[in-house]
């Protein structure tokens, strides 16, 4: 089993697809009510779906880049604001935080060898 992908909502489509495009992703499909995008390494795809109805996304969209201090300092060359900066947190990720144009919650992180075996990993069977 693997994830194909997420779908984020977004208000304004224009607005959206740009702030994504500025992150690096390569834009795959584009249409006025919904745009795909693809991960530049790794070959994951996200997308957006143009809404015009409220809605709270309580979700976070993580991703990743070995980097991670780097790609934020060049996105705030390029303008972007950033909640909070790179930070080693006590789940041993490097992250960072932003929101996209529409609210939705995204962080920018490093994980290493933590994201798939941190200290704590647990073996369940069945």
């Amino acid at each position: 089993m693997n994830l194909n992908q997420v779908t984020l909502p977004a208000y304004d489509m224009d607005k959206s697809v740009e702030f994504y495009r500025l992150l690096g992703f390569v834009q795959i499909v584009d249409t006025p009510h919904y745009a795909r995008f693809e991960c530049p390494d790794g070959g994951a795809t996200f997308s957006l779906a143009l809404t015009e109805e409220n809605f709270f996304n309580g979700a976070t969209i993580y991703f990743e880049h070995q980097d991670v201090d780097g790609w934020v300092r060049t996105l705030i060359a390029k303008g972007l604001t950033f909640e909070s900066m790179p930070e080693t947190k006590r789940y041993l990720w490097r992250e960072a935080l932003l929101f996209d144009p529409s609210g939705n919650k995204v962080k920018l992180y490093w994980a290493g060898e933590n994201r798939l075996n941190p200290p704590w990993r647990v073996e369940v069977d069945g």
